[in-house]
């Protein structure tokens, strides 16, 4: 899996994010400037990491989502890449009109930085492949902006098109507002563009991948993605 992560000014989890990619592919990312104007060739993955990019002036993720290098970003997408953003990524990708809605203050108005249980809702995605149907997997978040709010025909699309596939929930694998700690929309965490190509999450899989940490329930996402792009060789 040939991968590229995006590094913006001031984003602060693109080295988290190679790590976790070099680890469970066995290959090095490419680390992408803003500036750029072009994605590295043969590109299989382009990944928009975490952190607080331009200080998350404006809006978190507005400045970034119009970085010459995103326009690439679309182009890849249009043209069937897969797009992965997190945290502020996911941001960035909703500010780049990449994916519908807007990741707005946290309904607490405080800033979150816990582990989240997460139930996958499908598994026929390429970033769900690591996992079976309605497991739970445990993954840290750190954000002040991750409720996610979209329209009502917006979300009535994404619920009735299968396009959330991963919600907050209890431990159990209930949703349960008291385990909404930001306030999303339906207990979103993590949505896909209609052609199920471009995903966003607000959870951060990256710090998850090593048992040195005391979990790895995050390594599926990128397993998922390594075992796609094989089947699709």
């Amino acid at each position: 899996m040939k991968s590229a992560v995006l590094v913006f000014p001031g984003i602060n989890r693109e080295r988290d994010m190679a790590r976790a990619l070099r680890l469970i592919s066995g290959q090095e990312p490419a680390m992408v400037w803003h500036a750029e104007t072009a994605l590295p060739q043969g590109t299989d993955l382009v990944v928009v990491p975490g952190g607080f990019s331009y200080g998350d002036y404006l809006r978190c993720g507005a400045i970034a989502a119009r970085a010459p290098v995103m326009d690439a970003v679309r182009k890849f997408a249009a043209d069937g890449g897969l797009v992965l953003g997190v945290c502020n990524g996911f941001q960035i990708l909703c500010e780049s009109q990449l994916l519908p809605g807007v990741l707005m203050r946290n309904g607490a108005l405080k800033f979150i930085s816990r582990d989240m249980f997460l139930r996958v809702e499908r598994s026929d995605s390429p970033f769900t492949r690591g996992y079976n149907a309605g497991q739970v997997i445990r993954v840290p978040v750190a954000h002040g902006e991750g409720n996610y709010i979209a329209d009502d025909e917006t979300i009535k699309r994404l619920e009735g098109e299968g396009r959330v596939l991963y919600r907050y929930v209890s431990p159990e694998g209930a949703l349960d507002p008291t385990w909404n700690f930001n306030g999303a929309t339906n207990s979103i965490c993590g949505i896909t563009n209609e052609r199920g190509n471009v995903f966003g999450m607000m959870p951060h899989p990256e710090n998850h991948v090593e048992a040195s940490m005391g979990c790895t329930d995050g390594r599926g996402i990128f397993a998922g993605l390594v075992e796609h792009l094989k089947r699709a060789a």
